[in-house]
């Protein structure tokens, strides 16, 4: 199997003449943790909806596994084992967070929609959900309503939703967004502990998250790809500092994206 799980080959996506993702080629390597960063209006979330099927390219080619799965719908995307987890937290507020869990399990086994079902028989999924709390440091949390978490703590319940599915490759949108530093640390470890014999390509506009746990970086401005590599390449390229000049005070750490 190639070490390369995801590939996109001159991804283009225009709206009414506007070019918002330009010829992008990504190589995600497989195992990787792998950061898509850029100033504001870079083209970052267009991608991520791009490569999940939420839009359609107007050209280029996207390849998960050697495969082009450019055509395919969102349903069918996530059941090659391709997950994204919201920028937004996408939760259940009124259900308990081990409900939360088990729905995500519901989903991937293909019993979404079995309402007339007796919920004492959701009780078989009740371990695996335990297990995937305790993945994510909720343990603890298991009977609480998801309302009363703190929003450090959503986020995190929301990884272990995206861990039910079963990822091959998971996507993350603005993990950290909206958090304080505490909570920021507590989901950059959180993420770095559920990359283990996963693959992870995640939007972050927080640098000191991404140098902290990120492979490789691809850094995007104006929809097409400025640089890549490692962040101390990266983060050193002038180019990119250029890019990010006017976000921040001239430094690539402090920018937001």
């Amino acid at each position: 199997m190639s070490d390369l799980i995801l590939e996109t080959r001159a991804l283009t996506k225009e709206f009414r003449g506007f070019v918002a993702v330009s010829n992008v080629n990504l190589q995600v390597q497989r195992g990787h943790i792998h950061a898509l960063i850029g100033p504001n209006g870079a083209g970052k979330t267009t991608c991520f909806n791009l490569l999940t099927k939420f839009l359609a390219p107007t050209k280029g080619k996207i390849l998960f596994n050697g495969a082009d799965i450019t055509g395919e719908r969102p349903a069918q995307i996530a059941r090659r084992g391709i997950i994204r987890s919201f920028q937004i937290s996408a939760v259940f507020p009124n259900l308990t967070v081990l409900e939360n869990v088990r729905i995500g399990l519901q989903r991937n086994t293909g019993t979404s929609f079995h309402f007339w079902k007796r919920e004492s028989t959701l009780n078989v999924l009740n371990d695996r959900a335990r297990a995937l709390l305790d993945e994510v440091d909720l343990g603890g949390f298991a009977d609480t309503q998801t309302v009363n978490l703190p929003y450090g703590r959503k986020r995190a319940l929301e990884i272990a939703t995206t861990l039910a599915m079963e990822p091959e490759l998971m996507l993350l949108d603005e993990p950290t967004q909206g958090m304080g530093h505490e909570d920021v640390d507590r989901v950059t470890q959180l993420i770095k502990k559920v990359s283990a014999g996963r693959t992870i390509l995640m939007v972050e506009h927080n640098m000191n998250v991404i140098s902290s746990i990120a492979d490789k970086i691809t850094v995007l401005a104006r929809g097409a790809v400025l640089a890549e590599g490692p962040y101390d390449t990266v983060s050193r390229d002038p180019a990119v500092m250029e890019a990010y000049m006017g976000t921040s005070e001239g430094a690539l750490e402090g920018a937001h994206g």
